[in-house]
């Protein structure tokens, strides 16, 4: 594959710490999409201070190869949320956002939704509230190298 970029732990680390200083809005429960997401999830509620902090799990690639269809499920009991903050590591197509965003307003059509990510692509099809950088190549999450170096 080319243009394969590796993201290391302490480029994440500081890119964790500017996504905190650009969410401006109060929210109750984080919510990480699994699998990238979870790590954001859970030290984004270590330090916002939050035991509210639940996964979902989407299946949408087969390994870097993008898959016809998108599959949402284990979706967590958010009834007494009333603002989620959704994350994610990377907004690619936007499609798994889009139907993350879709099953859960059905699900929970009372609670308020923001959506954070680390990247974005311009190209894609719905935007974060809130992201970091743009990716200049496939990025190579440390989570997903560092035990196979």
């Amino acid at each position: 594959m080319k243009n394969k970029i590796y993201y290391p732990y302490q480029e994440y680390r500081e890119d964790l710490k500017t996504l905190t200083q650009k969410i401006d809005q109060p929210f109750d429960t984080i919510l990480g999409i699994a699998r990238g997401g979870l790590s954001m999830a859970q030290m984004l509620g270590e330090y916002y201070d939050l035991r509210e902090v639940y996964a979902i799990n989407t299946i949408g690639y087969d390994d870097t190869e993008k898959k016809d269809s998108l599959e949402v499920f284990n979706i967590p009991d958010l009834k007494s949320a009333k603002q989620v903050l959704i994350v994610d590591d990377i907004v690619d197509s936007g499609d798994t956002l889009v139907e993350v965003l879709k099953v859960l307003n059905q699900k929970y059509p009372k609670v308020t939704f923001f959506t954070a990510t680390i990247f974005y692509k311009q190209t894609a099809c719905m935007k974060p509230t809130w992201y970091v950088k743009e990716p200049q190549g496939w990025v190579a999450f440390f989570w997903s190298e560092d035990l196979r170096a």
